[in-house]
């Protein structure tokens, strides 16, 4: 190992979500389909139903409120 290899530095700032955790961001998604959904609660988590012709595609779940 070099002795003159610079280790990545940490950063104390996680980004404007560490500084600001009530602000919205913006995504910016490319898709085929879009559905807008209400969460219910399943046990101790919550559940998406989403149609039978979607099993088996990558789906992107983003929390809007």
């Amino acid at each position: 190992m070099a002795t003159n290899e610079k280790t990545p530095e940490i950063s104390e700032n996680k980004g404007p979500s560490a500084e600001q955790p009530d602000k919205r961001v913006k995504f910016e998604i490319y898709g085929e389909e879009m559905i807008e959904k209400s969460v219910k609660s399943s046990g101790n988590s919550g559940r998406v139903y989403l149609p039978p012709n979607w099993v088996g595609h990558q789906v992107k779940i983003i929390r809007i409120d």
